[in-house]
């Protein structure tokens, strides 16, 4: 029996991130290849033409998974019903921009499609902020869409996650597929903490630990780190422009897996509303490691933390209080 559609909404969709991902949604690449979807798309008045072109694109690729587009500038109207959300609209950051510069300009934004979520969005809408800073966005949203349980409320770090799991993968001259279970703790910022201390691989002898075969503490422990930390500011310095094929796939990735459920053994890093889980303040929205099952997540209980991940982890919690903080002095 075929299956109900599921109205996806993109907001920034005329975007670079926007562009790259609303075929993936189309193609079933997010949520499955038997699962019809109805796009929404939002984007700001100056983006409208783009925005069509972007429709007319749809259309002429005739997914069959795709049973209609809702393409608009009017916020109520791309968040009436709709059951998932993607946030990649947002004022970007530039060149030489710090995040805090963008900060006030999204939390006003974010203010303004979370009341829009709250009153007209599906009450049980799966919600994933991909616009930095995604972590504090989040929180904003959470704060004026109060309906919307703070579970259901996620943002993005499975691009950071994806980017450890390709840089253990070269180093190692392994399939990526093969390599599992690295973390990133914290904010998505050049203070997150991607930890290896958990992850694996499977060789042709059986799973090793990533330590054990890269044996190089130094490399993991300082380049490792700093590459993936710095890799969005990487590609903005070889593009111009940020990156946004890997960021429209690593959002299909986090959706994908929360509604369809993590592989049995593998975990996965998203940022989520925390309980007080490895001593992290409760309230602040931080990427911890997650699996999946009938659409709901759980934090990873239990890990060994070393003083130099503990150091880490809080390094990145102080800098989400800091946040949360200049938010809340923007709303005021």
């Amino acid at each position: 029996m075929a299956k109900d559609a599921v109205r996806v909404l993109v907001t920034g969709a005329a975007g670079q991130i926007g562009y790259a991902l609303v075929p993936m949604i189309a193609r079933g690449v997010m949520l499955g290849p038997d699962q019809p979807v109805i796009l929404h798309m939002l984007d700001i008045p100056p983006a409208a033409e783009a925005l069509n072109g972007v429709k007319m694109e749809l259309i002429d690729a005739a997914f069959p998974l795709l049973k209609g587009v809702v393409a608009t500038t009017d916020v109520v109207e791309a968040c009436t019903d709709v059951n998932i959300v993607v946030m990649v609209g947002g004022f970007p950051r530039k060149e030489g921009m710090e995040r805090k510069d963008v900060m006030s300009k999204n939390v006003s934004i974010y203010k303004a499609q979370a009341s829009a979520l709250e009153q007209y969005a599906a009450k049980d809408c799966k919600v994933l902020v991909v616009a930095n800073p995604a972590n504090t966005n989040a929180l904003v949203l959470k704060e004026f869409a109060p309906s919307i349980p703070e579970k259901n409320i996620t943002c993005l770090t499975r691009l950071d996650h994806n980017r450890a799991l390709g840089q253990i993968s070269e180093r190692l001259n392994v399939e990526v597929s093969n390599v599992k279970n690295v973390i990133i703790w914290g904010n998505h910022s050049s203070t997150q903490y991607p930890d290896v201390n958990h992850a694996t691989v499977t060789i042709s002898t059986g799973e090793k630990s990533v330590r054990e075969l890269v044996a190089d503490d130094q490399w993991l422990n300082g380049e490792f780190i700093i590459t993936v930390q710095q890799r969005g500011a990487a590609i903005i310095k070889a593009r111009k422009l940020s990156s946004a094929l890997s960021a429209a796939s690593a959002a299909c990735d986090h959706i994908h897996d929360w509604v369809l459920g993590t592989p049995k053994g593998t975990w996965v890093s998203m940022g989520v509303y925390s309980d007080g889980s490895y001593g992290i303040p409760a309230g602040l929205i931080y990427s911890f490691p997650v699996t999946c099952a009938n659409g709901q997540w759980s934090i990873v209980q239990d890990l060994k933390i070393d003083e130099f991940s503990r150091a880490k982890m809080d390094a990145t919690a102080n800098e989400l209080i800091e946040e949360k903080s200049l938010a809340h002095s923007c709303l005021n």
